[in-house]
């Protein structure tokens, strides 16, 4: 069982996310989008989506420093672990209720607001249960592992320390030896919070997260985009606007 939930289980979802992403962008590059519904609300938005993207981009970075960079380089670099764990419970606390924040007003502006409701695919829908879900156990993780004597779902336990295990295990999968027994070593939220990023993780592409991965690069060796303003008032119409001093009209 520790095999077919820790090895067998993590990489199926990695080959569904892989070949998901050449299969969407083979078939439906013209869905590759986020599906902008600004055009319908734009009040909720400019709070919610701020909110989670800056969340969000805070929490990846905090997983990518907690997953990826092993305990001994940090230390040789000279952050104690007392310091690691002030920033761990000060940042990705402060990241993970910004980004539940802002998902949450996404989520409450696509629910009543008519036009973006209809625009939301059953398939975005499922995708942002488990996305919630994802954060909640994150979060839970959080409280419990820095809280003394609270373990990762609330209740008393040793202090588990997960650099020394689901980040090995982390590192292990990446490179295609996981040792199944770390994780299952590791407390119940933490083991919730892997399986239930793996489901969410081969979700992925076929939700609107797919833009996640559509970098506008175009925009550094794009021509420059000429402007021309209407002026009303002085009646000169489009383009007739007088030239600034010291510019002459080609």
């Amino acid at each position: 069982m520790n095999t077919l939930l820790w090895v067998v289980f993590p990489y199926i979802c990695l080959t569904i996310f892989v070949v998901g992403h050449y299969w969407r962008y083979k078939y439906d590059k013209f869905g590759w989008t986020t599906r902008s519904s600004q055009l319908y609300e734009d009040r909720l938005l400019r709070w919610g989506s701020p909110m989670f993207h800056f969340g969000i981009l805070f929490v990846v970075m905090g997983h990518i420093m907690g997953l990826l960079v092993p305990k001994s380089w940090t230390e040789a670099v000279g952050i104690t672990q007392s310091i690691y764990h002030f920033l761990a419970v000060s940042v990705g606390l402060l990241a993970g209720f910004l980004t539940l924040a802002g998902i949450a007003i996404l989520i409450y502006r696509r629910r009543t607001t008519g036009p973006v409701f209809s625009a939301t695919t059953p398939m975005d829908k499922v995708m942002y249960i488990f996305l919630v879900v994802v954060i909640l156990l994150g979060l839970a993780n959080t409280l419990g592992w820095h809280a003394p004597g609270i373990n990762n779902l609330g209740g008393p336990a040793e202090h588990y320390n997960y650099r020394d295990g689901v980040s090995i295990w982390y590192r292990q999968f990446l490179t295609f030896h996981p040792d199944a027994d770390l994780m299952a070593a590791a407390p119940l939220g933490f083991q919730l919070h892997t399986l239930v990023a793996c489901i969410l993780f081969a979700l992925w592409p076929f939700t609107r997260l797919v833009h996640v991965f559509s970098a506008p690069l175009g925009y550094l060796t794009r021509p420059y985009i000429v402007y021309r303003s209407r002026d009303v008032r002085s009646g000169r119409g489009v383009g007739n606007r007088a030239p600034a001093r010291g510019w002459e009209r080609v």
